[in-house]
């Protein structure tokens, strides 16, 4: 019989449990070397609090299956190749518009506006999916409209993800056509919000698109970290100004990146 304090063989233990913990050990050892990119395994088992002589076991079935490599240099552990034959595998299954549509829903009738989810397409902010809040002024179709990156808070987002050579072709290309009265029209005043859509995380537009709607915007990533979309909330400027609703940052925040979640993306 094993003995249950025997650490060379505590994988084996607890009766049927055994193979799940192996498992969740196993995801554990995988998790630690994506977050610092290689590892030893003293390191792996003193933060894990295991026994050395299980995380060698670990690590030697990883080995086995590709998806743990061994620098033979320095003897340290990284991610192998088979987690890479996996990770392509995801992202063409997965769907923006069907991962994002329940947290659209949610956001909608918490907030009681219209909220978008648009992509970059053809030099314009495109809305792929709508959630309508119940408010019976929320009524305009935003889906498959083509909307200009400069005025728009989606558009903003965008803008502010691309490198700096697409965005000035994209910008010389569309130039800033002004909208309302309060369009920036200004390449260096564009520039300088832009920056500050990239430090505060967010994009706000203020009747720049359309005179009596204003708009909040943060961005969605894919598994890669680069921006794949925008998450927008709308509403009339009577009523509803982004920065002074209590709570709308985080809420919006936690939409965008709960749909980059979805989309394999992880925050780091």
């Amino acid at each position: 019989m094993v003995s249950n304090t025997d650490p060379e063989s505590d994988i084996e233990v607890e009766g049927g449990h055994g193979g799940v913990q192996s498992v969740d050990r196993a995801l554990a050892v995988l998790e630690i070397l994506a977050r610092d990119g290689h590892a030893g395994v003293s390191e792996i088992a003193e933060e894990m609090g295991i026994h050395k002589s299980t995380v060698s076991r670990l690590l030697g079935s990883l080995v086995s299956r590709e998806m743990v490599h061994q620098n033979s240099e320095r003897g340290k552990y990284q991610l192998g190749f088979g987690v890479l034959r996996l990770a392509s595998s995801i992202p063409g299954r997965l769907s923006l518009v069907q991962e994002a549509r329940p947290v659209l829903e949610s956001l909608a009738e918490e907030y009681k506006e219209t909220v978008n989810l648009a992509v970059l397409r053809s030099n314009y902010a495109v809305n792929v999916d709508q959630a309508m809040g119940p408010s019976t002024l929320a009524t305009y179709d935003w889906v498959g409209s083509l909307t200009p990156l400069h005025a728009t808070s989606s558009g903003k987002v965008l803008l502010a993800a691309l490198s700096a050579e697409d965005r000035d072709r994209i910008l010389k290309e569309t130039g800033l056509a002004p909208r309302t009265p309060r369009t920036i029209t200004k390449r260096d005043k564009l520039e300088k919000q832009l920056l500050d859509v990239v430090h505060k995380g967010y994009a706000v537009t203020m009747e720049e698109f359309e005179i009596g709607l204003n708009s909040m915007a943060v961005p969605v990533h894919n598994h890669l970290g680069s921006v794949i979309g925008a998450v927008s909330i709308s509403g009339p400027a009577f009523r509803f100004d982004p920065a002074k609703v209590p709570g709308l940052i985080g809420a919006l925040t936690q939409a965008g990146l709960a749909i980059s979640a979805k989309m394999g993306y992880t925050r780091r």
